[in-house]
């Protein structure tokens, strides 16, 4: 998976340095690898959470539930992969993973769990959308406030945790 992110970041220096000619400070540059791996990840977020949610409720589930157990299922990819990869820890620095898996539990729920299926009760049974449709849509209001919340509270950087 290291060489995943190696051409990620290989392709993102290639566009922004060589076909945009756009040069960076070294913590911009830092910042906008972060940002673009955890819209990596939160895209497998999406992609699983939508798959779940549509298989079950293509089975005959309540709509509800079936965004319940989508959520659950992609946040548990969303802490993996953010704590591996996006929100790396320093050195001299330390982590208590439940504290993180918590909170990133929390954050999520937020966002992605009451605030995603307030918008889907509206978009269903207030604006009569399909079922299918509505998740999609959560996303533009979603994404960034999973994306501050995560960065500044979840994975915030705090030296020798324990």
């Amino acid at each position: 998976m290291d060489k995943f992110w190696k051409l990620i970041d290989t392709l993102m220096y290639f566009f922004i340095t060589k076909l945009f000619h756009i040069k960076l400070k070294p913590e911009t540059w830092e910042k906008l690898q972060q940002f673009v791996k955890f819209g990596i990840v939160g895209l497998s977020n999406t992609l699983i959470s939508y798959v779940v949610y549509v298989v079950l409720v293509f089975l005959g589930m309540y709509y509800l539930v079936a965004s319940l157990i989508g959520f659950v299922v992609s946040v548990l990819n969303a802490y993996y992969w953010n704590n591996k990869y996006v929100f790396q820890t320093d050195a001299g620095e330390s982590r208590v993973w439940w504290k993180t898996l918590i909170k990133t539990f929390a954050s999520y729920a937020g966002t992605g769990l009451v605030l995603s299926n307030i918008l889907l009760i509206l978009w269903v049974e207030v604006l009569h959308w399909p079922e299918i449709i509505g998740p999609l849509i959560n996303l533009i209001v979603t994404i960034p406030l999973n994306f501050v919340l995560n960065k500044y509270w979840a994975f915030k950087k705090q030296a020798n945790c324990k």
